[in-house]
């Protein structure tokens, strides 16, 4: 159905839907203190770590780190997309989800959905109608060594050399939309493919979002793929994924090549765990998308100096995607072979046995980053460390990351380094780790959490009428950030209030202090928020007081910063 999906509807369902219940239907809880528990879904374990929390609505897992609210869970665990999780949620709560039409004087105008997926499937058909007629094509794909089953499995058609084959017979807005057609003005088009093999890349709900054409003889380009579209973002799509899940929704491993013809070669053998993506580098979204069907992903390159320059490209964005539990591995053929010739030559299993063996991505990158360099030599070692340490920061806290960085100070000799700040400087940070466990929270960081976990706080906040004039402390913008979209928005519940913040520049922290155990019982939590805003507030009015006093002796103050400085000293 088009149209929007209201947030006020959004919020509401949060707060209809008890997250334990939700949780329970799909993974059995046992009640433990205030918290239920049970074993993470998301990665293996023998005892559990996986915790739901009623009161904040939220789960979240200490051994890989998953967390979130309802929404977040059923895009985890059913592998949806938040419209879909959206949808799932209120088919849960037993109601309907109602959609908002689109305002045309101040939303840009949007085709329906359903008449674009419905000129892609015509279009799918129609091109497979045109295969069986297209002997030039037919004859290509029996020479590429493809058997009736492969090509109706994954829908191969035919595209007529014509400039005209779907332009004169179907909607040629809808087609230009879809980009299937090319407009040429005056309310015409033509057809963008000719005289190609035609592959459908399906979504993972079966819907037809594009198309790739390969030429039949040697002419350029060789691969064409769908432009971007309403329904098609090819740096959010891989092709291959619908077809895998239909065999086993549930992969032990994720094959990604380079090439349709890969994957429809290697499932033609019967290795039917096999994506690939669309002319494009792997992007985070390739490695959302796949990680959430499995928990390996192996990437299978050529081993030429192209495919090994890919194979790093491709190995770039996964480091902000390795949670604990998951596993990236870099498969280089041999020189000259491609999946399909490969697995010809050598068979099945041995192909199977090739993955299996795929290079870890920690014994890839470590040789990679140091191939250059002669690690005999101190300053060389130094570099190794500045080289490797900007990735490993990217890396989820947890235990990957831990022995990532152990095997970076056995590799480099160097017991202690801290190159994510001053590449220049190599210094000890154990100690001051140490020292922050062991301290108390900050007050910034108590009252934020306490905030954000109990969102009806903010009419404290309100009654105090702050004068934010001045005031500085680590955290201010957050925390004033926070409280205008509690005021604006009212929130019912912590989950209610991180989901506004999905996507946004501060959702990464948002869900980490929504997360924060304070360890507050339920009737000193206001009292413990108001000692911590007083005592912020207090430090803070102390900071902008000394900040003004150094510049009055300094340089001239205007007229705002006088008055400024004459109510910080009358607070005093």
């Amino acid at each position: 159905m088009a149209g929007r999906i209201s947030r006020q509807f959004i919020d509401e369902l949060l707060v209809r839907v008890d997250i334990v219940d939700l949780i329970d239907s799909h993974v059995p809880l046992k009640k433990t203190g205030a918290n239920y528990v049970a074993r993470c879904p998301f990665h293996t374990e023998k005892t559990p770590s996986f915790s739901v929390n009623r009161k904040k609505q939220f789960f979240h897992c200490f051994g890989c780190g998953a967390s979130g609210n309802a929404i977040g869970f059923l895009m985890d665990f059913s592998h949806l997309n938040f419209v879909e999780a959206v949808e799932n949620l209120a088919a849960f709560a037993g109601i309907d989800v109602p959609r908002e039409s689109l305002n045309h004087k101040t939303a840009p105008q949007k085709e329906n959905l359903n008449d674009l997926y419905a000129v892609m499937r015509q279009a799918a058909a129609f091109y497979v109608e045109q295969l069986r007629s297209g002997i030039k094509a037919i004859d290509y794909l029996s020479a590429r060594g493809l058997e009736s089953e492969v090509i109706r499995d994954f829908m191969l058609g035919y595209a007529p050399d014509k400039w005209d084959a779907l332009a004169g017979q179907f909607n040629q807005k809808l087609l230009i939309e879809t980009g299937l057609a090319i407009s040429k003005g005056g309310g015409n088009a033509y057809d963008r493919f000719r005289d190609r093999i035609m592959f459908p890349i399906r979504d993972k709900r079966a819907r037809i979002v594009g198309f790739g054409g390969r030429v039949l003889d040697n002419s350029l380009p060789k691969y064409l793929n769908s432009p971007e579209t309403a329904l098609f973002h090819k740096g959010r799509e891989v092709y291959g994924l619908y077809e895998l899940l239909e065999k086993n929704p549930k992969p032990e491993r994720i094959l990604v090549v380079e090439g349709y013809m890969d994957v429809i070669a290697l499932a033609q053998f019967g290795i039917h765990y096999a994506v690939a993506t669309l002319g494009t580098t792997v992007s985070p979204a390739h490695l959302d998308l796949l990680f959430r069907f499995s928990s390996e992903l192996v990437f299978c390159f050529d081993g030429d100096k192209a495919g090994q320059e890919a194979a790093w490209r491709a190995m770039e964005p996964a480091f902000s995607r390795l949670r604990d539990g998951r596993k990236l591995g870099i498969m280089l053929l041999p020189q000259n072979y491609d999946p399909d010739s490969l697995v010809r030559e050598e068979g099945v299993d041995r192909f199977n046995e090739r993955v299996q063996a795929a290079k870890t991505l920690s014994d890839y990158f470590f040789q990679h980053v140091s191939e250059a360099l002669n690690l005999s030599r101190m300053e060389e070692r130094v570099q190794l460390a500045i080289k490797a340490g900007p990735y490993l920061e990217k890396i989820p806290a947890g235990m990957f990351r831990e022995a990532m960085q152990a095997r970076l100070k056995e590799i480099s000799g160097l017991t202690r380094l801290d190159v994510s700040k001053n590449k220049a400087t190599l210094r000890t940070l154990q100690g001051q780790r140490q020292r922050q466990e062991k301290g108390r929270l900050s007050s910034s960081r108590v009252a934020i959490a306490l905030l954000l976990q109990n969102p009806e706080l903010a009419k404290i906040v309100e009654q105090k009428e702050i004068d934010w004039r001045g005031l500085e402390f680590s955290g201010i913008d957050l925390f004033k950030n926070i409280l205008q979209v509690i005021l604006d928005n009212r929130p019912a519940n912590a989950a209610v209030l991180v989901e506004i913040y999905r996507g946004s520049a501060e959702e990464k922290s948002v869900k980490a202090l929504a997360l924060l155990e304070l360890m507050v019982p339920d009737d000193k939590i206001a009292a413990v928020f108001c000692d911590a805003l007083d005592r912020l507030l207090a430090q803070a009015r102390s900071i902008g007081l000394d900040r003004l006093l150094v510049k009055e002796k300094t340089s001239r103050l205007d007229r705002q910063e006088k008055e400024l400085l004459r109510k910080l000293l009358s607070n005093k």
